[in-house]
């Protein structure tokens, strides 16, 4: 009883610590980006870059020191053999925003900084659309199908988008981050969208595309990360306030197949039939990897 009347308590004391880092580390990561924007030199501004993720790896580990700190358990495993200046797609599934801080706590300093493609209205987010800004983080301008069709002159620039924002990481390693079914997971979505699987949504097969096609052979592997929670989906809340006990992240290093490094996703309907047809079985398998996973911890709850 006395440990479910802290809760709040304990939470709000998280979140005032979670804001203490990031206003702290965003006040050193923006002057020095702003500085790299303004040297003319490309080797100072990969030492800088390089100096600007140490700040963002020490932001992730200060947050992952608090989340040990609230009590919650994260088993990593199958990340041997990953590193650090390797280049990687990672993709995995989404239940919940614990899902991101789990992912950073899981993979940091055993890969390069998670980077997210993100909605280029999330600039405007205080104090973190800089931060973001600042880690070159690329800023996407989508559009949806029904904007194509009205404006068919713009089908095509998603992906030139794309590989101009991909052009940086050619000189620096970098880890995309790709949450593949594009929403989280919930039972409404799941009934919704007639998903064949148990656990998880279907994957949308465009952005993963994007990426291979933008960064080609660049890429070394794909990082495949299943994240189960055996007492069920959490919420940031229940993370600060100590009411998850342990996560469990299943991580698996794959090939990328040669042929989808290279063709036209958008425009070549035979090859996106291979496409979706690939990343279905991989769906598959991670459904099945997430029943094992839920079945060896005797969970019930989706």
């Amino acid at each position: 009883m006395a440990r479910t009347a802290l809760a709040p308590l304990r939470a709000a004391l998280a979140f005032l610590l979670v804001v203490g880092s990031t206003l702290f580390h965003a006040s050193l990561l923006l002057p020095l980006a702003a500085l790299k924007a303004l040297l003319p030199s490309a080797p100072l501004r990969r030492r800088l870059s390089r100096v600007l993720a140490r700040i963002a790896h020490s932001w992730i580990a200060f947050n992952s020191r608090l989340i040990r700190g609230v009590g919650t358990r994260v088993q990593v495993d199958g990340a041997d053999g990953l590193q650090r200046e390797g280049w990687y797609l990672v993709v995995c599934n989404h239940q919940s925003w614990v899902d991101i801080p789990v992912l950073q706590m899981a993979f940091n300093d055993r890969i390069p900084l998670l980077t997210f493609f993100l909605k280029r209205e999330l600039i405007w987010v205080p104090v973190l659309g800089l931060a973001w800004w600042a880690l070159d983080f690329p800023f996407m301008r989508r559009h949806s199908r029904a904007q194509l069709e009205r404006h068919p002159e713009w089908r095509g620039k998603d992906l030139e988008a794309t590989r101009r924002a991909c052009e940086k990481f050619r000189e620096q390693p970098v880890a995309i981050m790709n949450f593949v079914e594009g929403t989280r997971f919930t039972p409404a979505k799941h009934v919704q969208s007639s998903s064949p699987y148990a656990h998880l949504l279907p994957p949308r097969a465009g952005g993963v595309a994007f990426v291979l096609q933008s960064m080609g052979p660049l890429l070394q592997a794909i990082v495949d990360v299943t994240v189960v929670y055996p007492r069920g989906r959490p919420t940031l809340y229940d993370l600060l306030a100590s009411r998850v006990g342990e996560v469990r992240v299943d991580v698996r290093r794959r090939a990328i197949p040669s042929e989808f490094l290279s063709g036209d996703y958008q425009n070549d309907a035979a090859f996106r039939e291979r496409f979706q047809h690939w990343l279905n079985a991989l769906w598959r398998e991670k459904d099945a990897r997430m029943q094992a996973l839920r079945d060896a911890h005797g969970s019930d709850r989706p």
